[in-house]
């Protein structure tokens, strides 16, 4: 995925109600930007970290940036929640995430459970269907490769909510597959922070009892772009 116009640097002064970000750019302006992530963004928020701002492709915008990729340590993070569903979509489709391989077609936000919509369907002839469900990931507590990326950042009752339609849709006889992108190359391992959200933890140890499977992908960050990077290690609740 590339951005659609260069990155402007700046440096970050403040995140606050969720979705917006104050910004201090090279030329000493400060600038309000729309921040796409509602989580806590907790480890990826230090006022004073260097962050890049996307312009707004309709200039009559109110907000004219958003805030994409922060800098931790000596490597970047993106932060925009727009973007996972679209980068795994790409990423299935030239067949860099191997579990997701087979299948002929891909439809995104497609109706299913309870009033929701699934972020992929995966179909193909004679295999059943492959429900995709899309988290990004941006927490690490740490430094270093040894400290594992986590998720939730925050008590997520949607993300318990999708749990267990995933594993309605295994009963039903389909596949139900969580991918879960971590917006960093930084991390080898994945966990799931049951502290933050033991809800969570305790529901997706419930799914993956009863089938639903789960695969954990790192991203290349540049301010150019972001790209499926590797698989990572699960150490998920058993």
């Amino acid at each position: 995925m590339k951005f659609h116009a260069p990155l402007i640097e700046g440096v970050l002064i403040s995140r606050y109600k969720r979705f917006f970000a104050d910004v201090r750019l090279a030329n000493g302006d400060v600038v309000t930007a729309h921040c796409a992530n509602s989580g806590s963004m907790l480890s990826v928020n230090k006022p004073g970290a260097r962050v890049w701002l996307s312009p707004a492709a309709n200039p009559e915008r109110k907000l004219r940036y958003t805030w994409e990729i922060v800098e931790i340590g000596n490597g970047l993070v993106g932060i925009n929640t727009a973007h996972p569903n679209a980068l795994v979509a790409e990423a299935i489709t030239d067949g860099k995430i191997p579990e997701l391989a087979g299948y002929q077609s891909l439809k995104r936000e497609q109706k299913y459970g309870k009033n929701s919509r699934i972020d992929i369907l995966l179909e193909s002839p004679g295999k059943p269907p492959c429900y995709v469900e899309v988290k990004n990931v941006t927490l690490k507590r740490g430094e270093g490769l040894d400290h594992p990326a986590e998720f939730p950042d925050s008590v997520t009752e949607r993300g318990a909510k999708h749990l267990i339609e995933m594993t309605d849709m295994v009963a039903a006889g389909a596949r139900a597959v969580m991918v879960y992108l971590v917006q960093r190359s930084d991390c080898t391992r994945f966990r799931v922070a049951a502290d933050l959200d033991p809800t969570y933890a305790k529901g997706l140890k419930t799914a993956l009892a009863q089938g639903v499977e789960a695969v954990c992908y790192s991203c290349e960050v540049t301010p150019d772009g972001i790209t499926i990077g590797t698989a990572l290690t699960l150490d998920l609740p058993s």
